[in-house]
């Protein structure tokens, strides 16, 4: 169960990276305490006719031959170097912490190769999380750090997977997030049980909104596409995809007409509130015209009336001020402004 209240917290404590006290250049700065590391050897200049008889290097090959010089740590080294860490901060400490699981961020990032084809990016990626677990890691929880940890490595190898897919976000909620990583998933075992996965039972089982998985299903299905792309590869006419998108303010005639239908519906309003006394009055400017309105217990508490008395005041002006804004700017209106 222990573990379950670090996964829990977890989304909240990933979030700021800011809340670190000790720098990762503080932590990995320099070699572990009996051992150094081997500089990573430079290739000598060839010429054109000699490249073919080279080994190609492997990044990857050399960087798990540099972090198997760092040994590893039994659970009681563990356990007493993570408890010194908490008391001290001091960077020795944690560098001996994240140095003995830089292979454990290695496995977890295979596990990921056949998403992103550079590892050495979701390495990179792994590391950053390992030493967050490191700073939030609580040896007297019960939990082993590589247990802990593994969970900040997932979590910032998942957010760069996310963040890089596309040169467009496809996730940037979290039900979005939600969707981009178990969208697939849950359509695999729909149709594993004979069950056409539609965004309707899909949103039922990723407790999202079926609009939501329409969205994303779209977004993955499409690839990106540049706004300067011409409309037509056989006409030389000027005009790009950006031509045929709209704005989304609507047609300009249509928006100077609203704007000024608002505003005589306004002054209107005020016009009637301004002929009003006491309960009518407040019912009015602290509840109908209000951004924040007042509850109807709030004003029946104020007045000395019950909720359902002040109801029917609030129904009675409702009525007066439809009478009026009839008279003043006719049923039609009246009508598009939704009074019943």
């Amino acid at each position: 169960m222990e573990i379950d209240d670090r996964e829990v917290a977890f989304e909240d404590e990933a979030e700021s990276e800011e809340e670190i006290t000790v720098s990762p250049e503080d932590i990995l700065s320099s070699a572990p305490e009996n051992a150094e590391l081997d500089e990573v050897a430079i290739l000598p200049t060839v010429d054109d006719d000699e490249l073919a008889g080279l080994v190609r290097y492997d990044p990857v090959r050399a960087y798990i031959q540099q972090i198997r010089r760092y040994p590893l740590l039994t659970p009681d080294e563990e356990h007493d170097v993570a408890t010194r860490y908490v008391r001290t901060r001091d960077a020795r400490l944690g560098r001996r912490l994240v140095t003995s699981n830089l292979r454990l961020v290695v496995k977890i990032a295979h596990e990921y190769s056949r998403v992103h084809q550079n590892l050495m990016d979701l390495v990179q990626e792994g590391n950053i999380g390992l030493i967050q677990a490191v700073e939030k890691f609580d040896p007297e929880r019960g939990v082993k750090l590589s247990t802990y940890s593994s969970w900040w490595i997932r979590a910032y190898i998942l957010k760069y997977l996310l963040n890089s897919w596309r040169l467009v976000k496809v996730g940037t909620t979290q039900a979005q997030r939600k969707l981009f990583f178990n969208l697939h998933k849950q359509q695999e075992l729909l149709r594993e049980r004979g069950i056409v996965p539609t965004p309707q039972l899909l949103a039922e089982a990723l407790d999202v909104s079926e609009r939501e998985v329409s969205e994303m299903q779209k977004r993955m299905a499409a690839s990106d596409l540049s706004l300067s792309t011409p409309l037509r590869s056989d006409e030389d006419d000027g005009r790009t995809l950006m031509d045929t998108m709209s704005d989304g303010q609507g047609i300009p005639d249509e928006v100077v007409a609203a704007e000024e239908l608002r505003a005589l519906v306004s002054e209107k309003l005020h016009a009637y509130a301004a002929r009003l006394k006491g309960r009518d009055l407040v019912i009015m400017r602290e509840r109908l015209l209000s951004d924040e309105p007042m509850t109807l217990k709030d004003i029946g508490d104020r007045y000395g009336i019950s909720r359902e008395r002040a109801r029917q005041l609030e129904k009675r002006l409702m009525i007066q001020l439809r009478e009026y804004l009839t008279a003043e700017l006719g049923d039609n209106v009246v009508v598009a402004l939704g009074f019943e």
